[in-house]
């Protein structure tokens, strides 16, 4: 009876090795997941655009700003939960009226001792489908007590619309009120030139670590984002010089969350042929009907990162 040689495909020593490096990224991989187990089991209300009943149309505003000051209240057992103040006490969970197109801001500030944020959401319960733009934090990144924030709503639909706290459970616990919207108004008509002409300088500015975007300055330094007011019908030339780093563009818009609403011819570049580092371009238009527009980095994500300011068209 023969015996053969068993010939090895790799040597004990290897395997070995080998057995070590697969169960140290086991270990690795496992120390990470469960350092970031918070994360993993936590479900964040979900972010969309309005839809079925309130699919939008065009993005076209009124004119119309309605401000909005929000603030966060509990009962002093943390048993009722509200806005402005608490049940059966005047300004209490306030119904807010408007109009598609109008523009309702936000300013939403944590009077409380617990964490809340903000949303509007067409859901008649729950915490989920917050329409964009119009969150102040999350429930992952909440408001502590003290801090406030700044949001804003454009309805593009009729019906009504709900203000909620968006942490799971608050908005149970009282934290909601509703935004009634009616149907739009007459849209207000641009004027005839007027021969007035007017020129401003809106130059892109960066933080060293690009976490804050801005107009002429940055947030806190004179002349940051500074707001434009002219009158119907007048000449308009916007001056950009890029003094940043990286690629912007440039754009009056209707609705600052939609980089696709710019009005009046107003753009300098596109997200697909941009202003370059050290480049400086000009645009020259009309202002159009009266209302309250924005100007903004139409770069997506710019303006959420601070590249916005106010455009007001009397």
């Amino acid at each position: 009876m023969s015996h053969e040689t068993p010939i090895y495909r790799t040597t004990p020593a290897r395997t070995a090795k080998m057995m070590a490096i697969m169960c140290g990224v086991c270990i690795a991989g496992g120390a990470l997941f469960f350092a970031f187990w918070d994360y993993w089991i936590s479900m964040p209300p979900g972010v969309q655009a309005m839809t079925g009943d309130h699919a939008p149309g065009p993005a076209v505003a009124s004119g119309k700003t309605i401000p909005v000051t929000l603030n966060f209240v509990e009962s002093s057992d943390f048993k009722q939960l509200a806005f402005n103040a608490l049940p059966n006490e005047e300004g209490h969970n306030p119904t807010i009226q408007a109009n598609v197109g109008d523009k309702v801001e936000f300013t939403i500030v944590n009077k409380g001792v617990s964490f809340h944020a903000f949303g509007v959401t067409p859901a008649k319960e729950g915490f989920s489908d917050i329409l964009a733009g119009t969150e102040v934090a999350s429930m992952n990144n909440p408001l502590k007590p003290g801090e406030s924030g700044t949001s804003s709503f454009i309805p593009t639909s009729e019906g009504t619309f709900y203000y909620i706290c968006t942490v799971p459970g608050h908005r149970e616990m009282g934290m909601v009120g509703e935004i009634v919207v009616g149907p739009k108004g007459e849209a207000p008509k641009a004027a005839a030139p007027t021969g007035i002409s007017h020129t401003f300088d809106l130059n892109f500015v960066e933080s060293a670590d690009f976490k804050t975007l801005a107009f002429n300055a940055l947030p806190g330094e004179e002349g940051h984002n500074p707001e434009i007011k002219v009158k119907s019908g007048d000449t308009v030339t916007i001056k950009s010089a890029n003094n940043g780093i990286s690629f912007h563009s440039f754009g009056v818009v209707s609705n600052p969350d939609d980089v696709n609403s710019i009005v009046f011819n107003s753009a300098i570049g596109s997200m697909n042929n941009p202003i370059k580092p050290k480049e400086a371009k000009e645009v020259t238009f009309t202002a159009g009907a009266p209302g309250s527009y924005s100007y903004i980095c139409t770069v997506p994500g710019h303006a959420a990162l601070g590249m916005q300011g106010n455009f007001i068209v009397e």
